[in-house]
């Protein structure tokens, strides 16, 4: 399911990949390409290049490439058809679907979020111009809060009455109930969710509103806060309050500040943090981290993580390995308020950001913190304790390292503190607290929350996960680079065609510069000089072997990276804007060469396993005597012709073109 291919080739044709890129990186005309600082890292000299005719980019420092709509995903960190969506907006082109379905859902998305949009807006004036809010805009002022905040974080005031948003709508039951806004009371009348609060209006990572939260003023009674229900738009386990705002900032600091409140959030915007995002009345989920993930790999916690237990830890260090992350700790001052300390002393408040600790360093730090380190008995205390908080961490090399410290502070041998640190890790873990439920029936409680912050690991142990004799999830994957010996001539064994780049076996090495990466320069800038020569048997690398195929079978360069997978089509990018000088006959000779001597070790092997091995020798002969002339001069054409379709044809025949 998704949007109709021919959609999807309108969208690519009619894009101005020049002018969509320039609108976040200056672009300067070099020949044929456009040139200029990448978007994507910071670099001094341009190594960003842009392909207007073919319509995809590439960049040499950080390797970054794609289409129109690789970019605006990227940029904008937007999925596939999100991003063709904003495209297709952009040109005025009405998209298609291939599920009828598909379609509506998305159709339905989008109304929901036009009544949201609404309420966002008449909630904003009417905190502006209602007398009825001016409790409210004192209260905000007295909080710190500018005109310009106001405005920018669309902060709004919900009436004491029943109905006036509702009355403001008119739409449907079902609509009011599925964005949150409302309710059927028992009279059969329409009622408004939210009543005298300051409301917080809650975007999404496009910007596009999801829901709310309010706070009702000092004096006024109820809970202090109260957020949107769970509906269609939203959900709590998934939402961040100022990811909109924030995600420019984390991906240039490569940090994200999470903390509890939607004013902490603003808070941190007012002392120059603006990569602040805030849980929407909940604790941080893996939904959370997961989301995080796609804009930083830093994650840095501005609440008090003081009395995370050792499940909650453990769940921190599983998201790091998981999503190789980092997670960080504001260490604030007991009752210390990021919003007072934006107003107060905004200068301590980016410190303690810039001065974050490690989860765990953070932990031993408050532990040796408390405990009293001026005598032998304080001293082992502390290093006890210590100790326990360090097993908790699953990496040996960390571990030692914390070790070491601990030691260092309580004066205490590392070695008694490495053996202690064995029993600790030898011994069973304690089961879950039991507590009683409803029914007074005692239940184990396996997840508990990290206190003020933190959910469980979906699968770590609980419902829901995977088997117990299975690996974890962040095990059985893998980004398809291995370390692996090569060959003296650069070739190696491994599955033919295509597929086989994402199933190389663990012996394969990754491509290396030579004829095969010079041949496919050679027909991506002159295929006409070479189109006689070249066939996919040829490549004997499955990532060079995959890009030939994708560009004999695709119409223009762009049909053939986006066919060719991601390694092949990075390789193929990358090449189409190297460009070669070399000469078509030269390149084709060390192709030939290069797969001649190949096939030559081939031939040795079978002749060593045939019943007559003399049989062999006199294509041997041939076959050594003609790459003794490549490399001692230029090949006649006619020869080299007689070569190259002679190993396409003992190639085929094999049915394999690559090495065992």
């Amino acid at each position: 399911m998704g949007i109709v291919d021919e959609d999807i080739v309108r969208v690519r044709e009619v894009t101005d990949i020049v002018a969509l890129i320039t609108q976040y990186t200056q672009l300067k005309r070099v020949g044929q390409r456009w040139s200029g600082l990448c978007p994507f890292h910071s670099e001094k000299t341009p190594s960003f290049s842009v392909n207007a005719s073919e319509g995809f980019y590439y960049c040499f420092g950080c390797k970054e490439h794609g289409d129109a709509i690789t970019f605006v995903r990227n940029m904008e960190h937007l999925d596939f058809v999100g991003a063709v969506e904003r495209l297709a907006g952009t040109a005025g082109i009405v998209l298609r679907y291939t599920d009828q379905n598909e379609g509506a859902g998305r159709k339905r998305h989008k109304e929901l979020q036009a009544h949201l949009e609404r309420a966002v807006d008449w909630y904003h004036e009417r905190l502006k111009t209602s007398p009825d809010a001016a409790a409210a805009r004192a209260y905000l002022r007295s909080r710190g809060f500018t005109g310009e905040q106001v405005a920018r974080y669309q902060v709004g005031w919900a009436p004491d009455d029943w109905d006036q948003l509702a009355k403001f709508l008119k739409i449907s039951n079902k609509d009011l109930e599925a964005v949150g806004l409302g309710f059927v009371n028992r009279r059969q009348k329409q009622q408004d969710f939210f009543r005298a609060r300051v409301l917080f209006p809650i975007f999404d990572e496009q910007g596009r509103p999801i829901g709310f939260g309010g706070r009702k003023l000092p004096d006024a009674e109820g809970p202090k806060y109260q957020n949107s229900r769970d509906n269609e738009l939203y959900n709590k386990s998934k939402a961040l309050y100022g990811i909109n705002w924030a995600k420019a900032d984390m991906v240039q600091h490569d940090e994200v500040v999470i903390c509890e409140g939607y004013t902490d959030v603003i808070g941190f915007g007012r002392a120059g943090v603006d990569r602040a995002v805030a849980t929407c009345g909940t604790a941080l989920t893996e939904e959370h981290v997961r989301l995080l993930r796609k804009f930083t790999r830093r994650l840095v916690l501005a609440y008090d993580a003081d009395e995370a237990g050792q499940s909650a830890s453990e769940r921190v260090y599983a998201w790091e390995k998981a999503y190789e992350v980092q997670v960080s700790v504001v260490q604030l001052q007991p009752g210390e308020d990021p919003d007072e300390m934006a107003r107060e002393n905004p200068e301590a408040l980016r410190a303690a950001v810039a001065d974050a600790r490690p989860f765990l360093a953070f932990r031993v730090e408050r532990v040796l913190g408390a405990a009293d380190l001026t005598t032998p008995e304080g001293r082992a205390r502390a290093a006890e304790h210590a100790v326990e908080v360090v097993a908790e961490h699953p990496d040996p090399i960390v571990r030692d390292q914390y070790v070491m410290e601990v030691a260092d502070e309580c004066r205490v041998a590392p070695d008694l503190l490495r053996t202690r640190l064995t029993e600790v890790l030898a011994r069973p873990k304690e089961a879950a607290p039991v507590r009683r439920g409803a029914s007074g029936q005692a239940t184990r409680q396996q997840d508990e929350p990290l206190v003020r912050g933190i959910e469980p690991l979906h699968g770590a142990g609980g419902a829901g996960g995977w088997d117990d004799d299975a690996p974890p999830p962040w095990e059985t994957g893998g980004s398809g680079e291995h370390d692996a010996g090569e060959y003296d001539d650069g070739t190696y064994g491994g599955p033919s065609g295509s597929a086989a780049v994402s199933r190389r076996p663990a012996a394969v090495p990754p491509l290396r510069e030579g004829s095969q990466t010079e041949a496919l320069r050679l027909a991506l800038a002159r295929p006409e000089e070479v189109a006689t020569y070249l066939d996919e048997s040829l490549f004997l690398h499955p990532t060079a072997r995959a890009a030939f195929e994708a560009l004999a079978n695709a119409a223009t360069v762009t049909d053939a990276i986006a066919a060719a997978g991601p390694e092949a089509g990075e390789l193929l990018t990358r090449l189409s804007f190297e460009g070669t000088a070399s000469d078509a006959v030269d390149v084709v000779a060390r192709l030939a060469e290069e797969v001649g001597r190949q096939t030559l070790v081939e031939l040795e092997a079978e002749a060593r396993g045939a019943d007559d091995p003399l049989a062999y020798g006199e294509v041997m002969r041939w076959l050594k005597l003609t790459l003794e002339e490549l490399r001692s001069h230029r090949p006649e054409v006619e020869k080299l012709n007689q070569l190259v379709d002679w190993l396409i044809e003992r190639r085929r025949e094999s049915g394999d073109g690559q090495v065992h």
